[in-house]
């Protein structure tokens, strides 16, 4: 039997992980019980994840005590234990939470069980693995974003099927040819590479035609092949919920606006779009924000706002050129005054129904998968959800490419018919900015 022994961090993350770890051991050190209750007053997820594991771990006290250990589902034990004598000649500070911690993994190793550490903090890692403890980041929850689904492959074929496939528009009986529902697939002519044509898998060995150059959405047109197989997700009402993964500048949260504003205020086909993004500051955050809830919020949309003054500019009208940049913040207060648009924090999302909306999550990145499970089932009928973020772009101290939610919900969506996920490669925001994304 191996035990394993959780930092704070972990329950943090997952309200659930004590059950993840079948028939072994699991040991909660004092000082995590201690740290769980400083969040547990949080009116955030942390604060709730606290909450949640303070609450089963009083129902596993009713099964016996905990300082002996309790049974779980998975045929394992948990104990809580506080500092043993031998954890004395860690040689670790104990006036820091984390070290007590340490210090209880490295008696307990020294007492000859075998003890593996579990943490999200890479630090803390590093300090067991100077102890000599085995230490581990919490797995569950976590892809493998070197083999990341891209929504996309290619595939050589004859000329005879594409001419076929691009005279029908569909065309069945091609098992082999794209894996998963509305997976988009690059049918390259087996004599002429250049001949290719751009097709999306409908269900088991049917495809589509995808022509090259769509109709714009919101006069937007897609420059490349990546934003062409986004619009087509966006704009199709039977795709439930899209991720778009790609770095700076590939017209991500772009897109994503441009197939809102089409749906909603051209097309009518959802009541109002609704914008969100975690608040998670790049370095010192700036503080106390003066105002009321919209006024807040403001600042940290600023990026939707740019976003949307790009796409509601009018260069046919004169006298909108005239009078330039208040002309097109005249167009977004009206949209926002009329409620066609809403901003909203994800702090107020939970125990919402949102019915028949277009949903936009910006730096989804920066979500757990438990946060973005939360987000993602209140949708009501008739709502749409795009995710949109960059992994390598993560502020969050407890994430990263493989174990933040929008990875995770597009790996494990990518199965599902009312799902569509494009990978976007190329920055077309400009030349430096896909140069940065490139080299810096």
């Amino acid at each position: 039997m191996k035990t394993f022994v959780l930092d704070t961090n972990v329950l943090l993350h997952n309200s659930e992980c004590i059950e993840s770890f079948a028939d072994n051991s699991v040991v909660l050190p004092m000082a995590v019980i201690e740290e769980l209750d400083t969040f547990k007053g949080h009116n955030d997820e942390l604060g709730r994840n606290a909450r949640m594991v303070i609450r089963s771990l009083d129902k596993l006290r009713i099964k016996g005590n905990l300082r002996d250990g309790v049974p779980l589902k998975g045929g394992g034990k948990l104990r809580i234990l506080a500092n043993r004598p031998a954890a004395r000649d860690s040689g670790l500070d104990a006036e820091q939470p984390d070290n007590r911690i340490l210090a209880l993994a490295y008696a307990l190793h020294s007492q000859g069980e075998r003890v593996i550490f579990v943490s999200k903090d890479i630090n803390a890692r590093l300090k067991a693995d100077a102890l000599g403890l085995k230490a581990v980041d919490f797995e569950r929850q976590k892809v493998n974003f070197d083999e990341f689904y891209r929504g996309y492959s290619e595939a050589k074929v004859s000329r005879a099927l594409i001419d076929e496939i691009q005279q029908k528009g569909v065309s069945g009986n091609h098992e082999g040819l794209g894996r998963y529902p509305n997976e988009f697939v690059v049918l390259k002519d087996d004599t002429d590479p250049k001949h290719t044509i751009l097709a999306r898998v409908m269900e088991a060995g049917v495809l589509k035609s995808i022509p090259a150059k769509g109709p714009p959405v919101w006069n937007v047109q897609a420059r490349n092949m990546e934003q062409r197989m986004a619009l087509e997700l966006l704009m199709d009402p039977s795709i439930q919920i899209v991720t778009l993964v790609g770095q700076a500048g590939t017209g991500k949260t772009l897109l994503a606006l441009a197939a809102a504003l089409q749906c909603v205020v051209r097309d009518q086909k959802y009541d109002r779009i609704l914008v969100s993004r975690p608040i998670i500051p790049m370095g010192k955050d700036i503080g106390y924000l003066p105002g009321d809830k919209e006024e807040k919020l403001s600042h940290w949309m600023q990026p939707i706002f740019d976003n949307l003054a790009y796409l509601l500019r009018d260069g046919a009208d004169t006298a909108a050129k005239k009078k330039g940049r208040g002309s097109v913040l005249e167009k977004i207060d009206e949209l926002l005054s009329d409620k066609t648009i809403s901003m909203e924090a994800l702090t107020y999302i939970r125990g919402r129904s949102i019915p028949n909306q277009f949903v936009i999550i910006d730096e989804a990145q920066n979500l757990t998968p438990h946060e973005i499970k939360t987000i993602v089932s209140r949708a009501g009928e008739g709502t749409k959800m795009v995710l949109t973020g960059d992994p390598y772009q993560i502020d969050n101290p407890y994430l990263d490419a493989s174990s933040n939610g929008l990875t995770y919900t597009a790996e494990r969506l990518k199965d599902q018919r009312l799902h569509g996920h494009v990978m976007l490669m190329t920055s077309e925001r400009s030349t430096l900015a896909a140069l940065a994304a490139e080299r810096l």
